[in-house]
């Protein structure tokens, strides 16, 4: 998902990570994706898309309605930008559409289009148990109830809102012909032509309401974890003839430029699903873990007001364990890591946290009174600020890995109450930074007990458990009674604490 225009503000915001923030960038070769990062540090960190949705990631969520968009059939008499802006082909699209069926109302800002090759006509970004479809179109819309366009909403956690679309090969179709008949006029990067307004709406499937739901980011620099994901289970087809206008008729480089660069395979690898689920709005037949609503957003709300300030002794002793769903273990990002490695990652939790100059720094600020994220995540604040503190203690060159241990528990957190994630260690170590230690070590003897107990009626539970990413974090093993198969959740082992 693209986001290439910056607002004077924007720009200033930026000027100050000059140093940081290039103008370059492709998706391969030497600016390609894995250098993405040294320029742009929210590239390499948590929460990014697009993803792999595979059947285990998957939650029905019996209370997500259908998409409802407004103001979608244009009329010829209005005027669209159609672009080439060396990275895709995008479309501006005008203000009255809007997705009417979100908590906020999400104004249209554009959309563009990721695709493959001649050679390879597999360029979607997101991908479904695997499967790579032919391209894919986002819509990207701001939320305007909030921010006044779409540079102020960009970098905010609750800034955008995309509808995915998968294309595939195969019949013809007349609504992606109405700006594909144009496109020999955009040939070259930044080259732009006016087109009549047509019926957007066309270019979605039938069914709105069947799709996948997830927290994720921009696929394009600056990749800032801002965008509530909408993807539509049922996909639509071109022609092959309409495919290769996208893959074979377009540059990537200038008009005068010596040596022109096709510009195709435009499309971003999968990224982690970094403790996250996709909710979906539809039953499946198979491979689907069950019903969301293991526990109610109204009780998650409870469980972490009660981490911040309840008894946790009888939190625990109550059934804190509950609080993820049976088989959430298959979620986690890696392969699953025998003991050895465990006890390896445990001791070295504690250089981790000490290796972080802020560690301390940022407590539950954004938690309101319910225990509810409510404030937006400001990106561009939150690497100023933290850059900052690295500058202090000359250690530049961690501000990836800062940003994501920074930024993963406050976005971890937002999600779970959203039921978009489950609850990964690291967030509740940032929820009970600021508890009393000998509270924590109650809580910690009570998983204990619960634990125990699960384990003696569970006839489900792994025998190795598996780690995160963010395995800085990991548990401690202990000792387990011959009886005891395993821990139902991974971050539920007994916990170390600082102090």
């Amino acid at each position: 998902m693209h986001f290439l225009s910056y607002t004077p503000i924007v720009l200033l915001q930026l000027t100050f990570l000059g140093a940081l923030h290039g103008a370059k960038w492709t998706y391969s070769g030497p600016e390609g994706e894995h250098h993405w990062p040294k320029h742009y540090p929210y590239c390499g960190g948590t929460f990014q898309s697009p993803i792999d949705i595979k059947s285990e990631l998957l939650r029905f969520d019996p209370t997500l309605r259908p998409i409802e968009i407004q103001n979608y059939n244009l009329s010829p008499n209005e005027q669209l930008t159609l672009g080439n802006n060396g990275h895709s082909v995008q479309i501006s699209l005008p203000s009255k559409m809007h997705i009417s069926s979100l908590p906020h109302r999400y104004t249209a800002a554009q959309l563009h289009f990721h695709w493959g090759s001649s050679s390879r006509p597999a360029g979607s970004e997101h991908m479904v148990n695997s499967k790579q479809y032919a391209a894919e179109m986002h819509v990207v819309h701001y939320n305007s109830d909030r921010y006044p366009n779409m540079s102020m909403a960009v970098d905010k956690s609750d800034g955008l809102a995309v509808l995915g679309v998968l294309i595939e090969v195969g019949e013809f179709n007349p609504a992606f012909e109405q700006f594909l008949k144009f496109i020999n006029g955009i040939k070259y990067r930044d080259q732009r032509v006016q087109v009549p307004g047509f019926n957007v709406r066309a270019l979605l499937p039938a069914r709105l309401d069947e799709y996948y739901r997830y927290d994720g980011s921009l696929t394009t620099p600056p990749c800032y974890p801002s965008v509530l994901w909408t993807l539509f289970r049922n996909h639509v087809t071109i022609s092959r003839k309409q495919f290769l206008a996208l893959a074979t008729a377009l540059y990537s480089s200038h008009a005068q430029d010596s040596a022109p660069v096709p510009l195709n395979g435009n499309f971003r690898k999968p990224q982690l699903p970094d403790s996250r689920v996709v909710l979906v709005s539809f039953k499946e037949r198979k491979g689907m873990q069950g019903t969301l609503t293991v526990t109610s957003p109204s009780t998650r709300k409870q469980i972490v007001q009660q981490l911040l300030v309840g008894d946790l002794a009888d939190l625990a002793d109550e059934g804190l364990y509950k609080l993820l769903p049976s088989g959430s273990e298959k979620l986690y990002a890696g392969k699953k890591k025998d003991l050895k490695n465990q006890q390896t990652l445990a001791k070295s939790k504690q250089q981790t946290l000490n290796a972080s100059p802020w560690k301390k720094s940022q407590t539950n600020r954004s938690v309101g009174k319910l225990g509810l994220a409510e404030d937006a995540l400001c990106y561009v604040s939150l690497e100023q600020r933290v850059f900052h503190q690295l500058k202090h203690s000359h250690t530049e060159n961690q501000l990836v890995k800062a940003l994501r241990d920074e930024s993963f528990p406050e976005l971890n957190l937002r999600s779970y109450l959203d039921c978009k994630s489950d609850l990964a260690l690291p967030t509740i170590r940032h929820i009970l930074r600021r508890r009393p230690t000998d509270e924590a070590f109650e809580l910690d003897r009570s998983l204990t007990r619960a634990l125990k107990n699960k384990g003696k009626t569970s006839t489900a539970i792994k025998q190795s458990v598996p780690t995160t990413k963010y395995s800085g974090f990991s548990p401690a093993v202990v000792p387990r009674k011959p009886h005891s198969q395993g821990y139902p959740h991974p971050w539920l082992l007994p916990m170390e604490w600082e102090d």
